[in-house]
C-alpha cells in the first residue's frame, strides 16, 4: 500500500479538520522533544565543562542559560507558527 492511498483513507476516516489536529500535534511533539534534548544536552556539556575546570563555573553557566534561551525561543516561535499554519 503506498503513501498517496494511506493519506487518502485517512482523509476519508478522519476529514481534513482531524488531519490537522493530528498534524498540529505531531508538530508540536516534535518541536517539544527537540528542544527538550537539546537544553539536556547543554546541561550535560555544561556539569562536565565545570566539573572538569570548577573556577570556570560563572562563565560555563552563564553561556548555558543563553544557549537554553535561545532554543527555548526557538521553539515557542515554531509552536507559534505551526499553530498559525495549520
Amino acid at each position: 500500500m503506498s503513501l498517496l492511498t494511506l493519506a487518502q483513507e485517512a482523509q476519508t476516516l478522519i476529514g481534513d479538520d482531524g488531519l490537522k489536529v493530528l498534524g498540529k500535534g505531531l508538530g508540536f511533539g516534535l518541536t517539544v522533544n527537540g528542544a527538550g534534548l537539546g537544553i539536556g544536552r547543554i546541561g550535560t556539556g555544561a556539569v562536565e565543562a565545570i566539573a572538569r575546570q570548577p573556577e570556570a563555573s560563572g562563565t560555563i553557566g552563564t553561556n548555558m542559560i543563553i544557549a537554553a534561551a535561545l532554543i527555548e525561543g526557538l521553539a515557542v516561535i515554531s509552536m507559534v507558527i505551526l499553530g498559525f499554519l495549520v
